[in-house]
């Protein structure tokens, strides 16, 4: 995997070996137990998700920059992170990720990876410190629950370059709940196209993955202010 460090200047990349700490799926029921709302998940998200999630990296268009920028929101164990390298081998990769135990397993896992550790409410400023100033894609592993006042999918519209993708997933049972459509709602008003893909079966729970394109950026310009 290729992953540039804070430092790095936007062309250069450092290699991350991978290494497998203790189980992931362990870690994700001791959190979910722990911390329910937050983690969201018993188990970690499979391939076959991972694979969905980062599909804009390599679909028609692409990302514009080189190399790509690529957020993560919630990284947790690393099943996105892991899939990145599959879709392009070089990437300036950005992940934010609240839970202190999940951040120390992902950087005994992929060692040197830039890693924020708080909200995602402190994106844009994380961001603004390593000079980026748009994001190519923002692959959403948070649990809606976790988006907060400004952090929510207005923060990621705003944060995207024109022809960038943000990719949220959920599960299929909760694709109809109240929260499910109201951040359904919410895509379709910071983002001028929403779209849903066909359902993921290989995954535990089955799941879908909402890939929303064209941000409407003015709807918050603190970033761009920022940076």
């Amino acid at each position: 995997m290729y992953i540039s460090s804070p430092t790095a200047t936007a062309r250069t990349s450092t290699p991350i070996r991978r290494r497998r700490p203790a189980s992931d799926a362990g870690l994700f029921l001791r959190e979910f137990l722990r911390a329910p709302l937050r983690t969201a998940s018993v188990v970690p998200s499979s391939r076959a998700l991972a694979a969905r999630m980062i599909e804009p990296l390599i679909s028609s268009g692409g990302p514009t920059q080189d190399p790509p920028v690529v957020v993560e929101l919630g990284p947790g164990t690393g099943a996105f992170t892991e899939a990145l390298p599959a879709a392009l081998p070089a990437i300036r990769y950005a992940g934010i990720e609240l839970n202190p135990t999940m951040g120390d397993h992902l950087l005994t896992r992929f060692p040197g990876i830039d890693l924020v550790r708080g909200p995602a409410s402190d994106l844009h400023g994380a961001l603004a410190a390593r000079g980026l100033s748009s994001v190519d894609l923002v692959v959403g592993g948070l649990p809606w629950q976790a988006f907060a006042g400004t952090a929510g999918t207005d923060l990621v519209a705003a944060l995207l370059a024109p022809a960038g993708a943000y990719t949220q997933f959920t599960y299929t049972w909760s694709r109809w709940a109240p929260p499910g459509r109201r951040q359904h709602r919410e895509l379709q008003r910071f983002f001028g196209r929403v779209e849903l893909s066909p359902t993921v079966w290989r995954n535990l729970p089955p799941a879908v993955v909402y890939t929303a394109t064209s941000p409407f950026r003015a709807v918050d310009d603190t970033f761009a202010r920022s940076s």
